[in-house]
């Protein structure tokens, strides 16, 4: 369920991905927030860094975690403008991030050329037994067309 900081923080994972689509990279970002402060807050690097785990959210949780000083995240949560790849989801699952709020869904990604993994969120939480809560379809309209004017559509 969605709370009320909610769409603050996604807006600035917006901007970001914005930001990243401006500089050349792919048009996602992600940011993770505990107890109402920005830990990190990040866009995509895949093509500027040649690193196919330069994903803004595993970034996020490299950050988040350098930020704190610690591996548990456990508190935090992470706003993605996409739902969170296999990687991504299992990198928040390894931090402990109690929830993840996702615009984008895998599929929509998929139609973009994005998404060679889409399994989604809910059936990794289920096979992980995670106790992440995870909102998706949040902002989704925004984070589709951002997608969609990266692609040139």
């Amino acid at each position: 369920m969605p709370h009320t900081d909610d769409t603050v923080f996604m807006r600035l994972a917006l901007d970001k991905a914005r930001e990243g689509v401006a500089a050349g990279q792919q048009p996602f970002g992600a940011c993770l927030v505990k107890d109402g402060t920005v830990l990190a807050c990040l866009y995509n690097r895949v093509l500027a860094a040649g690193d196919v785990t330069a994903h803004p959210e595993t970034q996020a949780v490299r950050e988040a975690c350098q930020h704190l000083g610690s591996t548990d995240l456990g508190g935090c949560v992470m706003y993605a403008t996409c739902e969170p790849c296999a990687m991504c989801f299992t990198a928040a699952h390894f931090a402990k991030v109690s929830r993840i709020v996702f615009g984008a869904r895998l599929e929509d990604a998929r139609r973009f050329g994005f998404g060679r993994f889409p399994v989604p969120n809910a059936v990794l939480k289920e096979l992980a037994q995670s106790p992440i809560e995870v909102v998706g379809d949040f902002l989704r309209e925004e984070s589709i067309a951002l997608m969609q004017r990266w692609a040139g559509q």
